[in-house]
């Protein structure tokens, strides 16, 4: 069918409805003004969204001059004659400023002027004016922010917080870079950052690697050593995170870095202070142990003990009986050693400190010393005169010496040299010692020194490298045992391969030294009548037979209660009791209670162990087992010189 032509009443009613819509459009928009001025820049239509952003209505605002829009300064300096000026020159006019409305209040307008043509005369011009007050506000908020932050971040001085660039160069920087790093933001902006890191780091290409693992993961986090401008070291936390565009393209890295060498210095401290304590616990743990086992097997050599003078005059005419019991003597004696070591790194062995000359009591025993030591071993002793004295028990420190000795000349089968240094040194306090003056006495060996892994377990009692029969495992915690009684400590340190130092750190006494007293003979017993209170019977038996060679009459019970009743029938000349018992009274207060009752009976002690017994030693007389007729005897006597009772 054939199109039916257009007319020209039909085009022109198109038009005019074409134009009516669009005038509806224009009118109807309430999101902006939309009005027309004529060429002097008055008001000649007016839109439904010129009436909400201005609050005029068009019977109001047509007729009136663009003027009215602008601040009375603006009016004044004719800035809307400029605006229609401008728009007529350059066909188009485009602003952001303050306009104002009916009600006086001020608004952020974006508006645009064009010039209208009518057959090539100007006939007006069309205005667009959007009320942005909000987006104007949002944007100065978010550039407040910004600010905000970008000062935040340079005056953080706690951080170093800067940008890299995809390269790794630096391209801004803040004051906790300057005060961390040392550079300023001059010095270091355009410098690549691995200028940060050690020279070891640097040559494994550890900068490189860093941005390639933030490229791949998004995110890396380390602590590590970095360096200063001026060369120190300082360890720090470190975080590097990926700075990418709207698009997702990286352009940059965003770099934190904080100084943490004081908190790992502490962290450290605290470690070593831990590993310390637990090192003291467990040592603690292995003393009392070692005490208890000790207590009952000195029970079972004073047993052994206690036999011999009885088994040698049984077998006095028998010359392998005589062997067998001297090699039954020599094996308790080296059994009561061994107990004595364990009660020493117990610290619970009874022990009698006094001041010594450190020097003269080493030149004393010299010849011990190296008597065991072989051609092949230089020995050096540099103690100078002006070493302090110290505060210890003297046949434990010579014991402790000879140990320590005895160590270093195993630990250099192919010879070598051992050397004895002293020297004063102030302490600090710490978890094993007070702080204050100390002797430090070194023993220092060329040896094969001790690995790693067991240099922990040295002090230990039992532990040994040793083969099987070469050693007991008690030499070392013997002198562990014996410092710390002493209020000391001891330090080892060791290289496989160069040797081992071990140090003592022994109080400074505060009186002079003391010089060696005469040992007190031994003397046969006064006879009389001895009470002896034990509660096992088998050692009682011991006691029973060394008293009463030495001409003593034997009373024996078993415990505190039968001791007391016994004294009530009186005939009791000497009260021998053990400490250890079982009961409600013990026999340290079995000896109080006498002491209360009678004040002039002798009261002598024995204990194989026993915590009561060493925190008594200075108010009784205590007797350690195992024990052999001359030291009873001895012991003996010198309760005798002394007041009865007394100390």
């Amino acid at each position: 069918m054939a199109r039916r032509s257009e007319t020209p009443q039909r085009r022109s009613r198109q038009l005019f409805e074409s134009e009516r819509r669009f005038r509806l459009l224009v009118e109807g928009a309430v999101d902006h003004a939309i009005f027309m001025l004529d060429p002097e820049g008055r008001i000649i239509n007016w839109n439904a969204g010129a009436e909400r952003i201005y609050g005029f209505t068009a019977d109001e605002a047509i007729g009136r001059h663009l003027s009215m829009f602008h601040l009375p300064e603006e009016r004044a300096a004719g800035l809307a004659a400029e605006a229609l000026a401008i728009a007529l020159h350059d066909e188009k006019y485009a602003a952001e400023g303050w306009r104002v409305r009916k009600d006086g209040s001020r608004f952020v307008a974006s508006v645009t002027i064009n010039p209208i043509y009518d057959a090539g005369e100007l006939v007006g011009y069309a205005k667009v004016t959007r009320d942005i007050t909000e987006r104007q506000a949002a944007a100065s908020a978010l550039h407040e922010s910004e600010r905000r932050f970008q000062m935040l971040v340079n005056n953080v001085t706690d951080y170093a917080l800067f940008m890299l660039d995809p390269e790794g160069y630096v391209s801004s920087w803040n004051a906790g870079g300057e005060r961390i790093n040392g550079y300023k933001a001059e010095e270091i902006i355009g410098q690549h950052f691995s200028r940060f890191y050690t020279e070891v780091d640097r040559a494994m290409g550890r900068p490189e690697q860093v941005l390639a693992t933030v490229r791949k993961n998004g995110r890396f986090e380390e602590e590590g050593w970095r360096v200063r401008k001026d060369g120190t070291h300082f360890w720090a936390s470190v975080v590097i995170d990926p700075v990418r565009d709207s698009d997702g393209k990286l352009i940059g890295f965003a770099k934190v870095t904080r100084d943490i060498t004081e908190r790992r210095n502490a962290q450290i401290a605290l470690e070593r202070v831990r590993q310390q304590l637990a090192e003291s616990q467990k040592m603690d743990a292995l003393g009392q142990l070692t005490g208890g086992v000790a207590h009952d097997f000195n029970n079972l050599l004073m047993v052994v003990s206690g036999h011999i003078q009885t088994l040698k005059k049984i077998v006095a005419s028998n010359p392998s009986g005589i062997r067998a019991v001297q090699a039954i003597e020599h094996a308790t004696e080296r059994g009561a050693t061994l107990t004595a070591q364990l009660l020493t790194f117990a610290r619970r062995a009874r022990v009698n400190p006094q001041p010594i000359d450190v020097r003269e009591r080493i030149d004393a025993i010299r010849e011990v010393l190296t008597s065991g030591l072989g051609r092949s071993i230089s020995f050096v002793i540099n103690v100078p005169a002006g070493v302090w004295p110290v505060v210890v028990d003297i046949g434990e420190f010579e014991i402790c010496l000879v140990n320590l000795v005895v160590n270093a000349r195993d630990a250099m089968p192919e010879g070598g040299t051992l050397t004895i240094t002293a020297k004063n040194e102030r302490l600090a306090d710490d978890a094993e010692i007070t702080a204050g003056d100390y002797v430090a006495i070194c023993i220092e060996d060329s040896g094969l020194g001790i690995p790693g892994d067991i240099l922990p377990k040295v002090f230990e009692p039992f532990f040994t490298t040793k083969p099987v029969g070469k050693g007991t495992g008690l030499g070392l915690s013997q002198v562990y045992g014996f410092v710390h009684q002493a209020g000391g400590t001891v330090k080892v340190e060791s290289v496989v391969g160069r040797g081992t130092a071990l140090t003592l750190f022994l109080p400074r006494a505060s009186g002079p030294p003391a010089r060696d007293a005469e040992e007190a003979a031994a003397v046969a017993g006064q006879g009389g009548t001895v009470l002896i209170v034990e509660d096992n019977p088998d050692v009682a038996g011991a006691a029973i037979g060394l008293f009463e060679q030495l001409g003593y009459e034997v009373q024996w019970v078993r415990d505190a209660g039968d001791a007391l009743h016994a004294l009530a029938e009186n005939g009791i000349d000497l009260i021998f009791s053990d400490i250890v018992m079982p009961g409600r009274i013990d026999g340290l207060g079995l000896a109080k209670i006498v002491r209360q009752r009678y004040p002039q009976l002798p009261i002598l002690l024995t204990t194989g162990f026993s915590d009561a017994g060493r925190n008594a030693r200075t108010d009784f007389h205590i007797l350690r087992k195992p024990y052999r007729l001359n030291e009873l005897s001895q012991a003996l006597a010198e309760l005798a010189s002394t007041d009865a009772g007394g100390s």
